[in-house]
């Protein structure tokens, strides 16, 4: 039975110990009346015909290398056939040694993985220690079932997860369908509207036993190729100075680059298929 007591002018929810959510923080939600995913009172298409459209966010990759993972995103959101956002950032650290690539619908996307990284921080309070790796994927794939509702009446997410293992010393990367459903891919992957041309590049140019500087050149080149194939996929922008989200996680945790090593690395790429291109 839920009831409500007052700490120091602060009004918290107490429950029966026989229905005490413990450290799930989406069943506390839950339990105290809060939805943590809210349906809307109309479809895509009924909102679409109002007028209003919602951003949508491409394209995510995700590789393993020798010590390690890469996850890059671009940064581009579109509303169907407009740029809607040319900067948003699609990336995120999910904890210190895990991080959540965003396609799909934007806002709802956002606000998944701000719930994500509150869900993982509020286990480690409650029980001292972090969520295994693979903890965490289920707990990933939980949200996006609970999103169900919301993704049929048009507004997706199918995030990537990866990180680094601690108990096996390695990287792994997960992913997910729009009813939850994990899955865990060996080496690579990529996903939203150019995941397809990202992931052909990935294929092609992945190796065991990648430096982390070779798997960075990799995720950008694969952004690069997804960009020059797939609209809604934004490629580096050398004027305006907007370059991919690149991150990596290892054992000393997650590590995002600086722009200014993005960029470098990002006009290394475009010089190198530059020149390919006059060789031929």
């Amino acid at each position: 039975m839920l009831r409500l007591e007052r700490v120091n002018s602060v009004t918290l929810p107490v429950f029966d110990t026989r229905e005490d959510p413990g450290p799930n923080f989406v069943n506390l939600l839950v339990r105290s009346g809060v939805a943590p995913f809210e349906v809307p009172s109309g479809s895509v298409s009924d909102l679409s015909a109002k007028g209003i459209v919602i951003p949508h966010g491409t394209t995510i990759a995700a590789l393993r290398y020798a010590d390690g993972i890469v996850m890059a995103g671009d940064r581009r959101a579109t509303e169907g056939n407009f740029i809607a956002h040319r900067r948003i950032e699609k990336v995120f650290a999910a904890d210190r040694y895990s991080a959540v690539g965003i396609a799909g619908a934007a806002g709802p996307a956002v606000e998944m993985v701000r719930l994500f990284q509150t869900q993982l921080e509020h286990y480690e309070k409650v029980e001292g220690v972090n969520l295994s790796l693979e903890g965490k994927a289920n707990q990933l794939s939980q949200m996006i079932r609970a999103n169900l509702t919301m993704a049929m009446q048009g507004l997706v997410i199918v995030p990537l997860f990866a990180g680094w293992d601690l108990q096996r010393k390695t990287g792994r990367i997960f992913t997910y369908d729009v009813t939850g459903g994990r899955y865990e891919e060996v080496a690579y992957h990529a996903i939203g509207s150019g995941g397809k041309d990202a992931r052909t590049t990935i294929k092609l140019g992945i190796r065991e036993g990648m430096s982390r500087d070779e798997a960075i050149m990799l995720a950008i080149s694969a952004l690069y190729e997804a960009a020059d194939e797939d609209s809604a996929t934004g490629g580096p922008d050398l004027i305006r100075g907007i370059y991919p989200i690149i991150a990596t996680v290892d054992h000393t945790g997650f590590s995002k680059l600086e722009d200014a090593d993005v960029a470098a690395a990002s006009q290394e790429v475009i010089a190198s298929k530059t020149n390919a291109g006059e060789a031929q």
